[in-house]
């Protein structure tokens, strides 16, 4: 037979030849499998991590000292201040709502505020608070000059205790005090709400105190200007004859006018003169009109009209008698005789009205002279007073200043007051009952816990250890790691005997290798290389046992199978197949024997091997000559196929040169065993020699675990002691 021509491998599984995937995800594990993988591979300390967690939990909360909690539940609202015209004197309370709630809340965690509890409750000299609070005085804080640390210690304890905890869309708020004591927590928890309401009066009385002094000293500043300024103004005002007799104040309390005795002085006497000079006028005009006029307008001639009256009557009947009968009749005599008489009567009273016409005028006349006198000497008086005035009105706004301070200082000083004493924004809604039962420890809880951090610290442990752990375990890690074709997985079996397996074609180690070896059969153009070198990283991963089984599979299907039993230094053939040992492939190599003689048949008959034979004294030698080239051709023209059962690759030289004689190499990888480096590195010594290899098998994958996929469970050995269990030492 010729020179053997290396033929390109198929891909079988889909994998490209660099270890990429053909099609997208047809070589790769999706990242959830990949986690679920990993699992399952620490899926026993993944367990013991869990457990170990929940019985710490477990004894942690049994040994644990119970601790019991008490609520007291308080509101806290916005209150705006009273002192509503006192600017400056606090500051302003409209922020955000969030402010002024985080703002109480640290107020209520405030360490003054515990310092007050423990003095209320006078803590630092109760022993049974120090008791519940976990911690043993045992005489050390005994000592009267102890007595600043015992109290030292109290506030510690009171501030370790305590939480508030804000209920949700709400102005409540729960304050929370635990101890060891049920009876001791709820006296804390109302101690402390208590506290907390009167600490927020006194607050509120304290940020009014310098307010308050400030304003006392104003007030009394201000009361003594005021007084002086009052007494210069009563005394200007007598030294300059003002006496107002009434005063005009606006809306503010300014006065805005006064009338004083001389301007109301002088108002009546101007109406009085207006009154006298309207008299004198009527008087001179009856005094100098007609008679009629005078009669009219005088009081005393009010008989004159009643006069003439009767007179113009009796005239006219005088007339009627007269034009009827003559003058001697008696009748008409005694209408002429009074006619005469009312006409004497109506001239004494025309001369009587004159002379009272003309008194009258007199008298009008004086009385208007003597008020214009009067009137003119009190304007003469208003002006001196108007003049005077502008000081008066200076020293009353004085006076109206003072007092408008002094008022307006009264009244802050009032609402200062006020505010200082007011309620409190703080209303105690429910006081803290005694606890029926411990709040911790919680044994669900602390085991719920517990399973989370069992599961987050088992979870950081897989991913620890997969990170340290580069060996090959996924199928898809033999080509996107290794760059090479998968050919199939074998699974570990600890029950079966190898041998005994092989010959159960429904085994699941004999289903493993007949897959491996339909993957086989798509390598060259020509189906199942004729020959090939089976050979591993390092010893004990299955290269031999892969030999054999592949060499039975192969066989099955009518071909004439030799294997060559390449490792001199730890030969396994002679021990599967019971075969003797004393001459082999190192005979031939040496040149001492002829190969029909070496070969030997199986028990079966359908699988020929060539045993090591002794072990020679350099194999290097022996594998690189040209003899080792010369029983490759030899084999392949009497047989089918040659398997080649080759020596690891690290540490030794013997797989390179075994490879330069056949048509490919098939690469045994351990699941789970060398770190994924060094398996690259017997790849690069491969490939070094100008190796062709055809692919890997997966040996010893778990049969567990879900890489192997559906329908597999196999078994697969790993007793080192027995060679026909696969997976020994003997088995390679």
């Amino acid at each position: 037979m010729t020179d053997l021509i290396a033929f390109p491998a198929a891909n079988p599984l889909g994998l490209s030849d660099t270890g990429a995937s053909g099609p997208k995800g047809a070589g790769e594990t999706p990242a959830i499998e990949r986690v679920w993988l990993a699992l399952n591979k620490y899926r026993i300390d993944f367990a013991v991590i869990v457990v170990l967690a929940l019985l710490g939990a477990l004894l942690i909360t049994l040994i644990s000292t119970p601790k019991y909690t008490a609520t007291s539940r308080i509101e806290i609202s916005r209150q705006q201040d009273r002192v509503t015209n006192v600017e400056g004197l606090q500051p302003d309370t409209a922020g955000q709502d969030l402010e002024f709630y985080q703002t109480q809340y640290s107020l209520l965690e405030a360490r003054s505020l515990a310092e007050r509890v423990m003095r209320a409750e006078r803590l630092a000299s109760d022993d049974a608070f120090f008791a519940a609070s976990g911690v043993d005085l045992d005489g050390e804080f005994s000592s009267a000059g102890s007595r600043s640390q015992r109290e030292q210690l109290a506030v510690d304890l009171l501030m370790r205790n305590v939480s508030v905890e804000p209920v949700r869309n709400s102005a409540l708020v729960d304050l929370r005090y635990t101890s060891s004591d049920p009876q001791m927590s709820a006296r804390i928890a109302n101690a402390w709400v208590a506290q907390f309401v009167e600490a927020k009066l006194a607050r509120r009385f304290d940020s009014t105190s310098d307010a308050r002094e400030f304003l006392t000293n104003r007030l009394a500043e201000l009361r003594q200007k005021l007084e002086q300024s009052e007494r210069d103004l009563v005394n200007y005002a007598a030294q300059k004859g003002i006496l107002p007799i009434e005063t005009t104040i606006d809306a503010s309390g300014r006065t805005i006018g006064q009338r004083t005795i001389a301007a109301d002085k002088l108002q009546g006497i101007s109406e009085a003169l207006a009154k006298a000079t309207t008299e004198r006028i009527e008087a001179q005009a009856r005094l100098g009109g007609s008679g009629a006029a005078n009669e009219s307008g005088n009081a005393g001639g009010a008989a004159l009209p009643g006069l003439r009256t009767r007179r113009a009557e009796v005239a006219s009947e005088y007339a009627k008698l007269s034009a009827q009968f003559e003058d001697g009749y008696p009748p008409v005599q005694a209408l002429r005789s009074q006619m005469r008489s009312l006409d004497e009567a109506i001239a004494r009273e025309e001369r009587r009205v004159g002379s009272g016409t003309r008194e009258a005028y007199d008298q009008a006349v004086k009385r208007e002279r003597e008020l214009l006198t009067q009137a003119n000497t009190l304007e003469a008086n208003l002006f001196q007073q108007r003049s005077d005035s502008i000081q008066y009105n200076i020293y009353q706004r004085e006076v109206d200043t003072n007092r408008e301070l002094y008022d307006g200082l009264l009244q802050r000083y009032k609402e200062i007051g006020v505010a200082g004493v007011g309620s409190s924004n703080v209303a105690i809604v429910d006081r803290a009952t005694v606890p029926e039962g411990p709040s911790s420890p919680n044994m669900r809880l602390n085991l719920a816990l517990a399973v989370i951090f069992g599961l987050a610290a088992a979870m950081s442990y897989v991913f620890i250890r997969e990170q340290i752990d580069q060996s090959i375990s996924d199928p898809a890690d033999v080509s996107g790691v290794l760059g090479l074709s998968l050919l199939g997985l074998v699974p570990r079996s600890e029950e079966e005997n190898a041998f005994e397996a092989l010959a159960d074609r429904k085994s699941e180690l004999s289903e493993a290798y007949s897959s491996i070896a339909t993957s086989l059969s798509f390598l060259t153009d020509h189906g199942i290389p004729r020959s090939m070198m089976f050979t591993s990283t390092v010893a004990n991963e299955g290269k031999s046992t892969s030999v054999y089984a592949l060499a039975e599979i192969i066989a099955r299907l009518g071909r004439s199978v030799v294997i060559v039993d390449a490792d001199m230094r730890n030969p396994t053939a002679h021990i599967f197949y019971e075969v003797a040992n004393q001459k082999g492939l190192s005979n031939y190599l040496s040149g001492n024997s002829d190969l029909s003689d070496l070969i030997a048949p199986t028990k079966g008959g359908r699988v020929s091997v060539l045993p090591a034979g002794p072990t020679p004294p350099s194999t290097l030698e022996l594998l690189s000559s040209e003899r080792m080239r010369t029983i490759v051709r030899e084999l392949a023209s009497r047989f089918d196929h040659v398997l080649v059962d080759s020596p690891p690759i690290l540490g030794l030289a013997d797989a390179p040169l075994i490879s330069r004689v056949v048509e490919g190499a098939v690469l045994a990888v351990e699941a789970d065993n060398l770190k994924a480096r060094r398996i690259k590195d017997g790849i690069v010594r491969l490939e070094s020699a100008q190796t062709h290899i055809f692919g890997a098998i997966l040996t010893k994958v778990d049969r567990r675990s879900p890489v192997y996929g559906y329908g597999y469970g196999y078994g697969y050995g790993s007793d080192q002691n027995d060679p026909f269990k696969y997976g020994s030492s003997a088995s390679g």
